[in-house]
């Protein structure tokens, strides 16, 4: 989890909290919100392959949700020791409705989806559970 091997800046940014502390703070949101880990995932999932075969130009998808995926060589494993390499590249999502904008990584879905971590507070890849809903679902 913190800056090393698998990444420079690691996944917890500035927070001083243990991830089991950031995951449930960040789940307690999404039950406030009425959304799980995994259907935020399997969204952001849907809207990345939705956009996938056009690669490093923006596509527009569903008619407000403007992405440009830009994939790069290499994986990613999981740090929480769970199997499979994940591609290396960033998404970018901006809802053209509320002006939201995020970025995820192939790993922040695998992330999201069986660990229910969005990362740390001020790490490069953090997404917050309020904004990332309002993002994806508005």
């Amino acid at each position: 989890m913190e800056p090393g091997n698998l990444t420079l800046s690691g996944f917890l940014g500035t927070d001083d909290r243990h991830y089991h502390e950031i995951i449930q703070d960040d789940e307690n949101i999404l039950e406030k919100l009425g959304h799980t880990p995994e259907e935020i995932a399997e969204r952001m999932q849907k809207l990345m392959d939705l956009a996938g075969d056009v690669y490093e130009e923006p596509i527009t998808v569903d008619g407000h949700y403007q992405i440009e995926i830009q994939l790069v060589r290499g994986r990613m494993i999981c740090p929480f020791a769970h199997p499979g390499a994940y591609r290396k590249g960033i998404i970018y999502l901006t809802n053209l409705k509320n002006n939201l904008s995020v970025k995820w990584t192939p790993l922040s879905v695998h992330f999201i989806q069986s660990h229910h971590f969005f990362e740390g507070e001020g790490s490069v890849f953090r997404l917050d559970p309020e904004t990332l809903v309002k993002a994806i679902f508005e």
